[in-house]
């Protein structure tokens, strides 16, 4: 299964998220998912795991073709130049001659340098050494600004959504814009989310786990989930969310689930 971008590419439905694990814990994770199915994987300069995420990769009997790898430009790297180093390290650590999919991780508009630094993803991009650009934790008018100033718009936000933040109005905006939603914590707090009584109500419905009722959610929402397990039993589970639907009514009631945002907030977030 998968979603087409804006620039032609597709990309796999669902993916793994590897934080906050350290490279040997992201190495066993990403082996055991790319043999379970799993295309799409998430990592990122912050993360501190790109190597192992890389080695996983590259000693998978998996195409490197096949494998949709997404990595994240750290703060500390914002700026033209310095966005260029940084993707030249992440793919060093990664052990990749290009990525997939690279973005900008957080807009840090008190430094004001996502103009510049997007400046020089369309660089990578050209150059092949992204083959997809774009952005998480970003704002529409951030968006807008850099796709104003550059003529080139992102094909992805990733962002913090899940029952409890469904974002309505930002999926709406990226809908109408042809820019992808990803879903960076797709469960919420885990097992705070995993136990309430809407979710585990549905699951028992529906003969479903509760994170595979709240990863179908994300689907039926159009969005890209990117839940994080090192468990393989989980990782099998959380994968097989392809072969059931949620009702409209079953939808509402998830959207409905009281809640708020967990992380940080893309127009005060100080991440370097």
């Amino acid at each position: 299964m998968t979603v087409m971008l804006a620039d032609g590419r597709p990309m796999p439905r669902l993916g793994l998220g590897t934080w906050p694990m350290d490279d040997e814990e992201a190495r066993q994770a990403v082996t055991h998912a790319l043999s379970l199915g799993y295309r799409l994987v998430d990592t990122a300069a912050a993360y501190g795991n790109e190597r192992g995420v890389g080695a996983a990769v590259n000693e998978a009997a998996v195409p490197r073709e096949d494998v949709f790898v997404t990595t994240k430009l750290r703060g500390a790297d914002h700026g033209y130049d310095a966005a260029l180093r940084g993707c030249e390290a992440s793919l060093g650590r990664l052990g990749l001659d290009y990525v997939d999919l690279y973005l900008i991780h957080w807009p840090l508009p008190g430094r004001d340098l996502y103009t510049d630094t997007w400046r020089a993803f369309v660089r990578l991009r050209e150059e092949g050494l992204a083959r997809s650009i774009g952005v998480s934790n970003f704002t529409p008018p951030q968006i807008e600004r850099i796709a104003g100033e550059t003529g080139v718009w992102p094909v992805l936000n990733q962002i913090e959504l899940h029952p409890g933040f469904a974002q309505t109005g930002l999926r709406a905006w990226h809908a109408d814009h042809g820019v992808i939603t990803e879903s960076w914590s797709p469960l919420g707090l885990g097992q705070k989310l995993l136990d309430d009584p809407v979710v585990t109500e549905l699951a028992t419905a529906h003969g479903r786990t509760p994170a595979q009722v709240v990863l179908r959610w994300h689907l039926q929402l159009g969005a890209v989930p990117i839940p994080k397990s090192a468990d393989t039993d989980r990782m099998r589970q959380n994968f097989e969310v392809f072969d059931f639907s949620l009702t409209p009514d079953e939808m509402a009631r998830l959207d409905a689930l009281p809640g708020g945002r967990i992380g940080g907030d893309p127009d005060t977030h100080v991440e370097l």
